[in-house]
């Protein structure tokens, strides 16, 4: 069988991430409207979105930077309803936000049986991850996925176009025999295919708006859709004896 270089996106394609999030969220608008009578959880949900993704052009996917959406969300409804700003409010809202980074990881189902099998069939595996180090390797060590990517992982923390761009120089991959496999549009599927290579999207459970862009990239590689993880061998098995599929 061909050797084939398969990159990994770890958050909501090897293990949940966006349940987690949406939990510590819901205490979140919880709490505000206890404090802000008038405001919809709605209303607090987007703008806190809002400014979680506004974040992220500058300070990338850093694990602060979603704390921080909470307090400034807190700020944006204390001048708008003109509520004093307290301290102890406000590092409540940080300490809530920074929980979601200290909750356990858990696996994607047959996280465990599909990389095993890829690599007794002699692939090539790479981590990519977005975030920042602390909190990834966090992620990586509980899961224990250096028994399947060794030193081979990389984290970025604006993980785009570029950052796949570099790595795949880095480790000298030939586009045709290369994969991304990942759950985000944006941040898998679209700098996968401007890059030049396969792409396989594996929509998440719940799903971050961020990661949700039109895919209108013209390219030549193969762009496939699938139900769940476990199916990514047969499907890079079926691409290897049929590469006109």
């Amino acid at each position: 069988m061909q050797k084939q270089n398969i990159l990994f996106n770890l958050d909501d394609t090897l293990s949940y991430c966006n349940r987690y999030f949406n939990l510590v969220i819901d205490e979140f608008a919880d709490q505000m409207m206890t404090w802000f009578k008038s405001i919809t959880e709605e209303d607090i949900k987007q703008k806190q979105l809002q400014l979680d993704v506004a974040a992220i052009s500058v300070h990338g996917l850093k694990s602060d930077r979603f704390p921080e959406s909470f307090v400034g969300t807190y700020k944006y409804y204390c001048d708008l309803t003109g509520r004093e700003k307290k301290k102890d409010e406000i590092q409540y809202l940080r300490e809530l936000g920074f929980k979601v980074f200290e909750i356990p990881v858990e696996p994607i189902p047959y996280m465990n049986e599909t990389l095993q099998r890829l690599k007794e069939e002699g692939h090539e595996l790479y981590l990519h991850t977005g975030g920042d180090e602390p909190n990834q390797h966090r992620k990586i060590t509980q899961l224990e996925l250096t028994t399947y990517f060794e030193h081979r992982i990389f984290i970025s923390e604006h993980k785009d176009t570029t950052a796949l761009s570099d790595i795949l120089k880095t480790i000298k991959a030939d586009p045709n025999v290369t994969w991304m496999v990942g759950n985000s549009l944006r941040t898998d599927i679209v700098p996968a295919l401007e890059t030049g290579i396969h792409a396989i999207y594996i929509p998440a459970e719940t799903e971050w708006k961020y990661n949700l862009v039109e895919v209108n990239v013209e390219h030549s590689s193969l762009f496939i859709t699938v139900d769940s993880l476990q199916e990514v061998p047969n499907v890079i098995y079926k691409s290897i004896q049929d590469p006109l599929m």
